[in-house]
């Protein structure tokens, strides 16, 4: 990787700490594709020597953009760009597309199916329904920055969202859409994160093999008449992480 002919060097007659200028400087560098994913960056004493700071600054720097997602560390080898990973921390009760904004990401769904389908067991479980009741099945992939990030199944009650089909126009957000149209306003959701293998037909969807690691995720989500929507996830590994802060 060559090197950037323009970088912005710490200004120590501003008021933002020497570390906090360094952070915004390598983070554009990333943002604005001078580094693209996969890139390895200058060792530790090159970049002190590129932003005119100390060794402990552009160490501080870099585990702040490690944190936000934005770069790996391989022991041994060095440190790389992953702008297409998404970090996902604590955070409250949001849909994806908030959640994804809120990160800094161009969000994109491209919807896949919309279709009436009988519950089954688990749809049925989940939404407290009988099984066979009816259900809106609808299936969508997400983008971020372009990048397939998941797929993802929702189903939700037919006598909760009359009329949902046939969908008109894209649908960006399925909380804002039933929130406008049916005044549906989750308040609480249950959801549970496992490791597991893509299906073969989500491998084609997300650009990846059959059988390569992900997220596997169920959530419920909840408003105050009960459970409105069940979603089945099955999120790329390699593009979307958890990350929770411990305390003692």
């Amino acid at each position: 990787m060559s090197e950037p002919l323009r970088i912005r060097k710490p200004d120590r007659r501003r008021p933002e700490p020497l570390w906090h200028q360094a952070e915004q400087a390598l983070r554009a560098l990333i943002t604005e594709g001078e580094w693209q994913d996969g890139d390895q960056l200058p060792n530790e004493t090159r970049l002190t020597e590129m932003l005119e700071v100390s060794r402990i600054t552009v160490r501080h720097a870099l585990r702040r953009l490690e944190e936000a997602g934005l770069l790996r560390r391989e022991h041994g080898r060095g440190t790389f760009v992953r702008r297409s990973t998404i970090v996902a921390g604590i955070r409250g009760l949001t849909s994806f597309t908030d959640e994804m904004t809120n990160l800094g990401e161009v969000i994109g769904t491209r919807a896949t199916e919309g279709s009436e389908v009988p519950a089954d067991e688990e749809v049925a479980e989940a939404l407290q329904l009988a099984i066979g009741d009816p259900v809106v099945r609808l299936r969508r992939l997400r983008l971020g920055n372009g990048n397939p990030i998941g797929v993802q199944t929702a189903y939700l009650p037919v006598d909760r969202v009359p009329g949902f089909l046939p969908l008109q126009g894209e649908l960006a957000s399925l909380y804002n859409t039933l929130r406008d149209r049916y005044g549906i306003v989750p308040t609480e959701a249950d959801e549970l994160y496992r490791v597991g293998a893509v299906e073969a037909g989500d491998a084609g969807l997300l650009e990846v093999g059959a059988g390569t690691a992900a997220f596997i995720v169920r959530r419920t989500t909840f408003d105050a008449s009960g459970p409105f929507e069940y979603v089945q996830s099955t999120m790329r590994a390699d593009r979307y992480e958890i990350r929770s802060k411990l305390f003692y």
